[in-house]
């Protein structure tokens, strides 16, 4: 199969979809790898190493849009490289649908046979492609938050964890998934008291089990969520519904009740944001206010660490990668959890929760590819 990877172009976009190592395996196995010049150097990789690699240096992305059978991005295509895309050729992306539209109907109208990194699922229930990007962005999402909190940048002038003698901030995370439990990581290793609510029991049994008392845990509800507001220095939002559109956890009067100068990190704003007050923002201009309550909502945040992500991504997807560079389609009906990860074919909606958010009418994955 001829595979084109072309350069990211969304704003502070620096990630590539393969790296070197991942072109060597597929041209190795017997596939043809295009890259777009200068695609990976914002993550120090130059079209050198992916010459070694076996790749073949294309100067511009039309040329990789109007070759390839498989198109590899790591975001969602922008409108320009969506009226590239074609029926029988394969998208495999993020895309987060559900908030987007415009994207959709792109996609849609252009025929290709989209696949999303973030709805394809594995034998234990869990989303093997977005748990890399979630770790990052869990991780990036205390990190980012604590920085809000400096005044300079317009926070209530609070160090996460404290000092002697001086109380560390309260954050509060919703949501004890992957994003979750890595932001509770990394802001409890910053010395601060950290709770996590979530709506699992299972999922809250294990978090205490294996952290103990060191993180609080709390049955989310209306009326938990909002004592958590009227308490928290930093709230971070780490919801997922897979594929849909996120549920607003923290509304506007909930907001009202927060501290002056307090700050809200909103990761899941792929999904369209799990705050009432989100609205999706970019590196050159990550934050805004609303009621004196810093926003944090970037909606590609593991593009702030690049590197780590490219690699972290490559990882997750070679393997996925490799069955669709090998079998096309059939690959998808080989594999029932790869048949999750499809979106959008031949102008049909195959991803129930995106078609019910959006108002299209669902086609079962399996019947569209069969038919």
């Amino acid at each position: 199969m001829l595979i084109g990877v072309p350069k990211e172009i969304k704003n502070q976009e620096y990630r590539i979809g393969l790296t070197p190592a991942g072109v060597s395996e597929l041209v190795g196995a017997g596939h043809r790898v295009m890259i777009e010049r200068d695609g990976g150097v914002g993550v120090g990789l130059n079209d050198a190493d992916y010459v070694a690699a076996g790749a073949e240096i294309i100067v511009t992305a039309e040329e990789i849009f109007s070759r390839a059978e498989m198109v590899i991005k790591v975001k969602e295509p922008q409108p320009s490289e969506c009226q590239m895309l074609r029926r029988g050729q394969l998208l495999f992306t993020f895309l987060h649908l559900a908030p987007d539209p415009r994207q959709t109907e792109l996609l849609v109208n252009s025929g290709v046979s989209a696949i999303a990194y973030e709805t394809i699922t594995d034998d234990a229930g869990g989303l093997p492609l977005l748990a890399p990007m979630s770790e990052v962005a869990g991780r990036l999402s205390a990190q980012q938050g604590a920085l809000c909190l400096q005044n300079s940048l317009g926070g209530s002038g609070i160090l996460l964890g404290g000092v002697p003698g001086v109380a560390p901030a309260e954050v509060c995370i919703l949501g004890g998934g992957v994003v979750g439990l890595n932001a509770a990581r990394v802001a409890l290793g910053l010395g601060a008291d950290v709770t996590i609510v979530d709506r699992s029991l299972p999922r809250l049994r294990y978090i205490d089990e294996l952290y103990g008392d060191r993180i609080n845990t709390l049955f989310s509800t209306t009326q938990a969520i909002r004592e958590q507001a009227a308490r928290s220095d930093l709230i971070i939002g780490a919801i997922l519904v897979p594929g849909a559109a996120a549920t607003k956890l923290l509304t506007r009067d909930m907001l009202k009740l927060m501290k002056p100068h307090s700050v809200v990190v909103d990761v899941a704003i792929d999904q369209g944001g799990c705050f009432e007050t989100s609205r999706a923002t970019t590196h050159d201009e990550p934050t805004y206010s609303v009621d004196n309550i810093t926003h944090y909502c970037v909606a590609n945040m593991p593009g702030a660490v690049a590197r780590t992500s490219t690699f972290a991504l490559t990882n997750a997807t070679l393997p996925y990668i490799s069955k669709l560079a090998d079998r096309g389609l059939q690959a998808l009906a080989a594999d029932r959890h790869l048949l999750a990860g499809l979106n959008v074919h031949h102008g049909m909606l195959t991803y129930r929760a995106v078609s019910e958010t959006l108002g299209y009418a669902y086609t079962d994955p399996s019947a569209a590819i069969a038919s």
